[in-house]
């Protein structure tokens, strides 16, 4: 009987702990809540335009 109990208490032990780390594993924090984009002369370089005004949001001429 006693060692059904220290069975039952292990598994119950393990269980608890890989439920534990598996719910806390897969949690990420982002400190600014902020999308980063690309700079307006990066997306420029990297489409090969020549001017970065139709990239920047400020610039509808």
């Amino acid at each position: 009987m006693k060692t059904t109990m220290i069975k039952i208490l292990m598994l119950s032990a393990i269980f608890s702990f890989a439920s534990c780390s598996v719910s806390s594993g897969s949690h990420s924090h982002n400190s600014s809540g902020k999308v980063k984009s690309v700079p307006p002369g990066q997306a420029k370089k990297m489409n090969g335009d020549k001017s970065a005004k139709k990239y920047a949001p400020g610039q509808n001429k």
